[in-house]
């Protein structure tokens, strides 16, 4: 029954996960800061978890304990049963996100999150009270198959199948009967006789010995403090290499799934007995040379296989994390009166690495060098443990820990070439890179992370001519040359890069930006000189485009074009149902809805099919081939409007049908799922 317990309440834990990340798409957009900061959230709400555990834990004998529990499991079900009821989006993107996102979810799942994240650490410690013998470490290795199961569930069978609305319930569901086997458990516990004498249990203890066992001297401070440098150092790992994989790899959002169910999977092996795992310097060693390996193979000037970069780097965090993890559980107590201040400071050490990578590390740097100091504190940390082992292992963590500093000094030294400005915040890491185009001419480009937001050629003929994706033969340059004739148009643009279609301005012409990084437009006026240059009247909004559009008055756009599909997370909420609406709502009449959705991992096509069929929607894709001396690249657009007439103007004659995929379906708010257009 408690191995029951221990396993259904690590099942719903990590299945609350990216349900409650996905409710925030239409606030907080799709950026993949989002999960980073629910990462943050998650780690120090399992401290919370596990410090409810430790003070229940420590309770002397006696029933009081027990209507605690109790009367915490009834908050938590009425706060479970309150959130599946649905809620109104509220909160805002622009003033500081991330306390906005801990603050929702505080309120909207918290107190369910703080109940499941004690069951494993709490009735490892009930077990121990009802029956003699060791500590049942292998309960949190039991704990931790649960949320894999969990991981693994949720975007191949649960998100495809169930809405969002039928999700929460469900999950509600589950979580009041775990809530009552629970309260079942715990009094038991309060009325079966214990194997434990209590009388010699003092007030300083968290929970009782044995008068048969002989007595553990409590650890070592230094013991204690791995306990809180290994935990913290896994946790690194995982939040540097989802950033870095979400910014540089493939940014779509199954990848903050998979390193996550990798480090789960570390600590079943660990702490289901560290004897699976050598002793060897050899794992720690492996780790670092596939981080080297994949920090060169994923630079922009390499195209790898995805799989082969995915690979790379999930085998490094394996590896890493398994050194981190198998260590932790070597210093494990021995006695029970150590468990739960183990576990508590587990929890703390995950919380401070994934706060440090997550929070702090934005707010510090310029750049994004997080995976490269993750790898420093890791060797150190990795160090400081082996250092009672010999000169040998001194020497060879030492000159790990001393190397990999000196490549991080060099990344940075390299990361600042050619830069003429850079910023860091919340939505990512933005440089200005300065360079030369195909004939010669300076040529200056916003990467975000390694993708490429815009370009700009300044040559006397290139100077104001679109590059990238919006070239006079790409589906936007087409769609504004075949709206509106001579007159005036209105345009709306969702995410403004270097403002390169303020490029096809004409005088009278209106154009409205959409752009939810405040860094974004700084650079693009100050670096780039297409917003300077335009003839058009040109006006901003920042924020969420879908939140934004949501408030204003209608803005009889001729031409609304969506493109924030090629990199970043891929912002599901622009692409439902409830989206077009707010879209449609906006443009004049016969008015044209341009989506650029040229991305190397997801097939938006057949989605945009549905909605279009959703909506009552004419649809065509434009595709265009890159011209690499005007710095032009490969663009798929794809365009819908309610004018019957306007794919059949000369304009438009390179347009195609669009190719629909059976079984797509129209995403709505309430239900959608990537899994079925991921290019694998």
């Amino acid at each position: 029954m408690v191995q029951g317990a221990v396993f259904l309440g690590a099942f719903l834990l990590f299945l609350l996960e990216p349900m409650a990340a996905k409710e925030l798409l239409p606030v907080f957009g799709g950026s993949s800061a989002v999960w980073m900061t629910c990462l943050v959230f998650f780690q120090v709400t399992l401290l919370a978890g596990y410090l409810y555990a430790h003070l229940l834990a420590r309770s002397e004998a006696g029933t009081t304990w027990v209507y605690v529990h109790w009367a915490l499991l009834v908050l938590a079900m009425v706060c479970a049963g309150l959130w599946a009821g649905g809620h109104e989006a509220w909160g805002s993107a622009l003033e500081h996100p991330a306390a906005g996102i801990c603050s929702r979810l505080a309120i909207s799942i918290g107190l369910p999150f703080v109940v499941l994240a004690a069951t494993s650490p709490l009735l490892q410690v009930w077990l121990r009270r009802m029956e003699t013998g060791s500590v049942p470490y292998h309960l949190y290795g039991l704990s931790n198959v649960g949320s894999m199961l969990a991981l693994a569930l949720y975007p191949s069978l649960i998100e495809p199948n169930l809405s969002l609305r039928v999700q929460r319930v469900l999950w509600a569901a589950g979580f009041t009967a775990f809530a009552s086997l629970s309260a079942w458990l715990a009094m038991k516990v309060a009325t079966t006789p214990h194997p434990i004498h209590r009388a010699s249990v003092s007030r300083d203890d968290w929970t009782a010995t044995n008068e048969s066992e002989p007595a553990v001297p409590a650890p070592p401070a230094r013991t204690r403090l791995l306990w809180l440098l290994l935990p913290m150092a896994g946790a690194m790992q995982l939040s540097a290499v989802t950033e870095h994989m979400t910014a540089n790899v493939a940014a779509i959002p199954l990848l903050w799934i998979i390193p996550l169910a990798t480090y789960l999977l570390t600590f079943v092996i660990a702490f289901q007995g560290s004897r699976w795992v050598p002793r060897t310097p050899l794992l720690g060693v492996l780790a670092v040379l596939l981080y080297a390996l994949g920090s060169f193979l994923t630079r922009p000037e390499y195209r790898v296989p995805v799989g082969l970069s995915i690979g790379l780097f999930i085998a490094e965090l394996l590896a890493a994390c398994l050194v981190c993890h198998t260590e932790l559980y070597r210093l494990r107590p021995e006695g029970a009166a150590e468990t739960t201040k183990f576990y508590l400071t587990i929890a703390a050490g995950g919380a401070a690495g994934s706060f440090l990578v997550g929070i702090a590390s934005p707010m510090i740097f310029r750049g994004n060098y997080d995976l490269s100091l993750t790898f420093v504190a890791t060797a150190t940390v990795v160090l400081a443990v082996r250092w009672r082992d010999g000169w040998k292992q001194q020497l060879l963590w030492g000159a790990v820990s001393v190397a990999l500093a000196w490549f991080c000094f060099t990344l940075t030294a390299r990361y600042s070439q050619s830069v003429l400005a850079s910023e860091r915040n919340f939505y990512g890491s933005l440089r200005v890179k300065s360079g030369a185009s195909v004939d010669g001419d300076t040529m200056r480009t916003l990467m975000h992370g390694s993708i490429v937001h815009g370009t700009q050629i300044f040559s006397n003929e290139l100077m104001q001519v679109p590059t990238t994706y919006y070239a006079p033969d790409s589906g936007i340059g087409l769609a504004l040359a075949a709206c509106c004739g001579e007159r005036a148009r209105r345009i709306g643009v969702v995410g403004l890069g270097v403002g390169t279609v303020a490029a096809y301005g004409r005088e009278g012409d209106s154009i409205r930006f959409y752009e939810i990084n405040p860094a974004v437009r700084p650079l693009a006026q100050n670096w780039f000189t297409y917003l300077r240059q335009s003839k058009a009247k040109l006006t901003f909004s920042e924020g969420d485009a879908r939140a934004s559009l949501a408030v204003e008055q209608p803005q009889q756009f001729d031409v609304l074009a969506i493109d924030a599909f090629s990199g970043d997370a891929i912002p599901l909420h622009l692409l439902t149902v409830e989206a077009m609406a707010i879209y449609r709502h906006h443009l004049a009449p016969g008015g044209v809805l341009a989506f650029h959705i040229s991305n190397q991992y997801v097939d938006l096509e057949p989605e945009l099919a549905a909605l279009a069929d959703a909506t009552g929607m004419q649809a065509r894709r434009v595709s265009s081939a890159a011209v690499e001396p005007s710095g032009e690249f490969q663009a798929n657009w794809i365009l819908l409007t309610d004018n019957p007439a306007f794919f059949a103007k000369p304009q438009l004659e390179p347009s195609l049908p669009l190719k629909e995929l059976k079984g797509v379906k129209a995403w709505t708010d309430d239900a959608s799922s990537l899994l079925g257009l991921v290019r694998w």
